[in-house]
């Protein structure tokens, strides 16, 4: 047998954070996102800042609405903390003052409106873990 060994072993795949603070989504987007990328959940602001200070994550994916801590606010914590980590933001609420707003604050890579699909999911996704 030629070649280099490594070339056998899967390649790594991106992990990503998934925040929110409704189980049923939450599981949903884990299964969504699960056949590209290794995710890991958290349903706080609270949980998932300890993720984050054991795992480096490419991309952090927040709903805006959670409890104890809006989701932007806890993105601009992390983008200060985690700077190469890529934020989007995942709201409920249109109101295109939050998007703007949240997209130069928080330096978001995407910011989607709930309720999100599996595709538009996995677009944003994808795309900032290329950035």
């Amino acid at each position: 047998m030629t070649g280099d060994p490594a070339s056998s072993l899967p390649a790594e795949r991106t992990l990503v954070l998934v925040v929110d603070d409704e189980p049923a989504l939450l599981e949903t987007m884990r299964l969504w996102l699960e056949e590209e990328f290794e995710v890991a959940v958290a349903g706080s602001a609270a949980a998932a800042e300890k993720l984050m200070a054991a795992r480096r994550f490419a991309v952090v994916v927040c709903d805006h609405m959670l409890p104890g801590e809006a989701g932007l606010d806890f993105l601009v914590r992390m983008r200060e903390r985690y700077p190469e980590t890529r934020r989007i933001l995942l709201t409920g609420y249109i109101n295109p003052e939050l998007f703007s707003r949240s997209y130069v604050v928080g330096e978001l890579s995407a910011c989607l409106l709930k309720p999100v699909n599996h595709a538009e999911l996995a677009v944003a996704v994808r795309a900032a873990a290329q950035r």
